[in-house]
């Protein structure tokens, strides 16, 4: 999400800031003279190396020598296949996809489009109804699952297959998710039932089939029935330590084992069984707790935990849900305790309890409810990322926690990986087996280029005594994991977003993609000091006057466990720092960003699994004066490549700070370059691939989104009418989309 909004409107959920601990941060930092843009130039210090160095892929094949000697080949030997060998892409404002020369970009699958045989063509006016067998919007992370030519799973099939689409929210402005309505929508309360109904239906999954058509051009497949949508109505079964327990008892479901609907998806994951992980953000601002709840809980320790998670007493919902009527499907967006019962079990006191997981989903099997996978903690989950699997050994899942000064965390699983469960009878089993039963940690940074992972356990002292919150049992610590991860430490983070691992070295990638609430000398609790791993404050100045204070540019982080998925220490540096390319080399623009590379704000993060090319993505409002949202292509090189580096601030009080930290090894033109800009307005997010590396999938999120609410009537007024603009559907409103990129010549993406 951006880190900038226009001033009229409404402030965005992902702006949570609720970690008020006193975590220490690991070193002292210098104070930078902030210049305007203007005056920013130069270039210094580290990021990437290759994947694979320089080395080139050759396609080989085989035939009997003898033969060749007499009858030689007529055509020449295959040229070698280089990685990025593509012409960086410039910057852009356009409202359009920008791809390298010899690429193809094409929609396939947009907002509002039918899922069934029955379901009515997309109008895209705001007439439409039915979105519960609809696209849903905001389209976000994704993965790819194959289908062999009778429909059956597959992992080499690459011609068929479906996409598992997350859909994290809508475009809106005073409450109302406006270019899904006819005039607007209603921007006061009560709201609607119809509008609302429309809203929540928008909100989760698609699974949808995608297929090469006759004519070798991929299309989605509306009358498959393998099509399927996860929205706010759907049944969700809750496993893990809090299955059961009484933070999770509500109306819904009095024995705590059941909930309804994923909310606010952003990132995702694959599991090595086949099964989709995705994880649910930022869900709290979707709930509405009114003035004199504190009271009516008797201030009890609910309380804290309410406010930990950005649910303060008086706290408003995003969309106003909770007003559509008096059935349990809208009361169930209250959550207050307005019941009786001492257990919950009357109202919805306790249903924040229940969003805030990885989600567990077979896509190939609509009929198996998904599952929520308690043990990986509560937070604003972005991806999940997994080690690579070892047999015999345990496997690990990385995860980021998406808002400001929150932490990172791990998983370990009890069950050791069997190769057998790569293709198991029953997905979700393997699910109960590999993702219930294990040991949630959290990451402390150090300042030498080490870090620690601490257990958040009930049997750690330092949570089982601590003083801010009165931890019960186990369930409990995985409820509330920041505020364990408070108890022990943490270290602060400028925003962990997506997460990946490396398939060469293993080694695991996070996006950190700004922190607006980075300061030299911090002036409230919500401010917190550079560190280590977070080291740069800075003034970034958008156009000519508007001052970003911080961390506006984001960087991505990568760790090495030390002795595997289990290893409780790890090393660490920075991969890139995002910064314009004319930024100060001493303080900003730490990774030597040339124009061909520059970026800001990464948010997506995945390693091509057929060519191990790492795509970067970006969801940024810093740098929007000069470019659209983008994603670049690189070949990183491993922790440690780099060099360490000192910067140093002053402060009016207590002289000169400096913190070291750790910067990869500078990137070079043919190790990272820009791949691709998007139409105005947008987030460029999700990424997944075909098998043999052929074709890639990405989604465009809330082209348009600066359009004003009171514009709805007028196209001439939309910010952005992609995709319409780009002969995909009807109408002009904007429409998130997921697109298929292909190489002209039928080559490998990023070749």
């Amino acid at each position: 999400m951006n880190f900038l909004r226009p001033p009229t409107r409404q402030p965005r959920i992902d702006d949570e800031d609720s970690n008020t601990s006193p975590n220490t941060h690991f070193a002292s930092v210098l104070d930078a003279r902030l210049q305007r843009r203007s005056l920013l130039r130069g270039g210094v210090g580290g990021a990437a190396t290759a994947l694979f160095g320089s080395l080139a892929l050759t396609a080989c094949g085989g035939s009997d020598d003898a033969e060749a000697a007499t009858n030689p080949p007529v055509t020449p030997t295959t040229p070698t296949e280089k990685l990025l060998g593509f012409t960086p892409v410039a910057k852009s404002r356009a409202d359009s996809v920008v791809v390298p020369t010899g690429y193809t970009a094409s929609v396939i699958y947009a907002l509002g489009d039918p899922l069934t045989a029955s379901t009515a063509a997309y109008k895209n006016d705001g007439t439409d109804t039915d979105y519960a067998n609809r696209a849903g919007d905001h389209h976000d992370g994704m993965e790819w699952f194959g289908l062999s030519a009778s429909g059956t799973p597959s992992s080499t099939a690459a011609d068929r297959g479906l996409l598992a689409i997350n859909h994290e929210a809508t475009t809106d402005e005073k409450l109302s998710s406006f270019f899904l309505h006819a005039d607007g929508g209603t921007s006061v309360l009560p709201r609607p039932a119809a509008e609302i109904d429309k809203e929540t239906a928008i909100h989760g999954v698609s699974v949808v089939e995608v297929r090469k058509n006759t004519s070798g051009k991929w299309e989605y497949v509306q009358s498959s029935s393998l099509n399927f949508r996860l929205t706010q109505d759907t049944e969700i079964e809750l496993s893990g330590p809090a299955r059961g327990d009484g933070l999770m008892i509500t109306k819904y479901s009095p024995t705590g084992t059941l909930t309804r609907g994923t909310l606010n998806n952003c990132g995702t994951g694959k599991t090595p069984w086949g099964t989709l992980l995705t994880g649910e953000e930022n869900w709290a601002g979707y709930f509405t707790r009114p003035a004199g709840d504190d009271a009516a809980r008797g201030n009890d320790k609910s309380v804290v935990s309410l406010k930990r998670y950005g649910r303060a007493e008086g706290a408003a919902s995003r969309h106003g849900w909770e007003t559509g009527g008096t059935e349990d499907k809208y009361q169930r967006w209250n959550n207050a305790r307005s019941g009786t019962s001492n257990d919950g079990s009357d109202d919805y006191r306790n249903v924040a309890n229940t969003m805030g997981y990885i989600v567990e989903v077979d896509a190939y099997d609509k009929s198996r409810k998904a599952r929520k996978r308690t043990a990986l903690g509560r937070f604003a989950h972005e991806s999940a990322a997994f080690s690579k699997p070892v047999a015999g050994q345990p496997l690990a899942v990385y995860m980021g926690d998406d808002a400001r000064n929150e932490y990172i965390y791990k998983w370990v699983s009890a069950a050791h990986w069997d190769a057998a469960d790569a293709s198991p009878a029953n997905r979700m089993a393997a699910g109960d087996k590999y993702l219930d039963a294990g040991k949630l940690f959290v990451a402390k940074f150090a300042s030498d280029g080490t870090g620690q992972w601490i257990e958040l356990s009930i049997t750690n002292p330092a949570i089982a005594g601590y003083a801010g919150y009165a931890f019960a049992n186990q369930a409990d610590v995985m409820v509330n994991a920041r505020v364990a991860a408070d108890a022990v430490g943490a270290t602060k983070m400028d925003r962990p977003e997506w997460c990946a691992t490396h398939p060469g070295t293993g080694e695991v990638y996070f996006t950190l993609t700004n922190n607006s609430n980075r300061r030299v000398e911090p002036s409230s609790s919500s401010q917190v000091a550079p560190d280590s791993a977070n080291p740069r404050v800075y003034t970034d100045i958008k156009g000519t006057s508007s001052s970003q204070v911080g961390n506006p540019n984001g960087h991505i982080l990568r760790l090495r466990d030390t002795t595997g998925a289990a290893s409780t220490a790890f090393t660490w540096d920075v991969y890139l720092f995002g910064a314009e390319s004319s930024a100060s080399p001493s303080g900003i623009n730490l990774s030597s960003l040339t124009a061909d590379q520059d970026f800001s704000s990464p948010d997506g993060l995945a390693f091509a699994p057929s060519t191990g090319i790492c795509w970067i993505q970006t969801d940024d409002g810093a740098y929007t004066d000069v470019t659209n949202c983008m994603m670049l292509a690189a070949l990183p090189g491993q922790v440690g490549d780099g060099s360490k580096k000192t910067l140093s601030y002053s402060r009016t009080t207590g002289g000169a700070l400096a913190v070291d930290t750790f910067v990869g090894k500078a990137p070079t033109a043919d190790t990272l370059k820009r791949f691709l800009v998007g139409p105005v307005g947008c987030e460029i997010t999700g990424i997944a691939e075909t098998p043999d590396g052929k074709a890639l999938f990405i989604n465009i999120q809330h082209p348009g989104e600066t359009t004003a609410m009171s514009n709805v009537a007028d196209p001439s007024k939309y910010t952005s009418q992609w995709p319409a603009n780009a002969g995909y559907g009807a109408g002009k409103r904007p429409r998130s989309a997921t697109l298929v990129i292909t190489k002209n010549d039928g080559g490998r993406i990023g070749t």
